[in-house]
């Protein structure tokens, strides 16, 4: 009897206890699968603030109309305000930098001329970050030609003459460049090394001033954007002389590219990109939103008009084709960085 009745409690625990238990995994199952479902839905509620888009340049260069322009249109499609903040300096690494060590949640973004992305780490020994480590690729988001200017008052209208100008002034003349280590310092650099013309390098923050230095006389020459140099070029401040791509600008149909004009150097043909990334560790849906809605609107008929009054083109864009780009293009400015002398301990 002793033994029956022992059993019997001892059975009724035991049921208690798996019962208890079923209840207890049932609960932590629900609260796992809840939890998940939060996670899982929470890339369609970003953003729920604004978006911060770092430009590491001065307002009113190339990148900063180029950024602006795609912040409007983002803010459209996320409904939330995406702010500019400009951030120049050290060719583009602080404000770089600045993104790479904010908080990697998808409410700061980069937004970048070629320089700090492209040409950074080939062209300095101490640069703050890692692109391939500290940064999550979204897109490109256009490409541009840069344009050959100099200052209206310098006596030349074409190539030929400013070559033969700069022969009789070797030695005597200085060209300006948005940054050291930009596509423009790098092209100018090798124009005038190539050529020996023994021309003094001018580095400009960003291209803003840049290009106000220029259009005043302070620098006589240099490249740079369209998007920039555009308004000065109409008041007649600047006067261009040849295109840095493979093809004429549709704004600037009269000037020849540096082929046409008799200089058919490969390093002549370099395009600049625009792009946009994320700090490393960014979570992946936030990724693909943000990749997802830039590249639809580079890719619309609107962002493209706007675009082309710049002199930009449009690129494929994504992140995939962002990084193939970036991995083919850096034996080819290794190379024009050695060319150019232009390598920075």
């Amino acid at each position: 009897m002793v033994n029956i009745e022992t059993c019997v409690p001892i059975k009724k625990g035991c049921d208690m206890g798996i019962k208890t238990s079923l209840v207890f995994s049932a609960l932590v199952w629900g609260c796992s699968g809840l939890a998940l479902a939060q996670n899982a839905a929470a890339p369609q509620d970003y953003p729920r603030r604004p978006i911060t888009m770092v430009i590491p340049a001065a307002a009113g260069g190339g990148t900063d109309v180029v950024g602006r322009v795609l912040a409007d249109e983002l803010g459209k499609r996320l409904g939330q305000p995406v702010v500019v903040d400009n951030k120049s300096g050290a060719s583009g690494m602080l404000g770089a930098n600045a993104v790479a060590r904010a908080a990697p949640d998808g409410y700061t973004v980069l937004v970048s001329y070629s320089t700090p992305v492209f040409y950074a780490h080939h062209m300095f020994s101490k640069v703050p970050y890692d692109i391939r480590k500290d940064f999550e690729f979204i897109t490109q988001i256009a490409a541009t030609s840069l344009v050959l200017m100099v200052n209206a008052n310098v006596p030349v209208k074409n190539m030929k003459e400013f070559m033969a100008w700069a022969q009789q002034n070797k030695g005597k003349i200085n060209y300006g460049s948005y940054g050291t280590g930009s596509p423009g310092h790098l092209m100018s650099a090798y124009l005038s090394d190539s050529r020996k013309l023994e021309m003094t390098h001018v580095a400009y923050k960003s291209e803003a001033p840049h290009i106000q230095d220029l259009s005043a006389g302070v620098v006589s020459w240099g490249m740079g954007t369209l998007a920039a140099a555009q308004p000065q070029i109409k008041a007649e401040r600047l006067r261009p002389l040849a295109i840095l791509g493979p093809r004429r600008l549709a704004d600037l149909p009269d000037v020849p590219t540096m082929a046409e004009a008799g200089f058919p150097d490969p390093e002549f043909k370099t395009i600049a990109w625009f792009t946009m990334l994320a700090p490393a560790g960014t979570p992946k849906p936030i990724l693909a939103r943000l990749e997802k809605e830039a590249v639809q609107i580079i890719h619309s008929t609107a962002m493209k008009a706007r675009l082309q009054v710049f002199g930009l083109e449009g690129v494929e864009g994504g992140a995939a084709q962002f990084r193939k780009d970036f991995e083919a293009s850096n034996p080819i400015i290794d190379k024009l960085v050695k060319i150019s002398g232009a390598k920075q301990d």
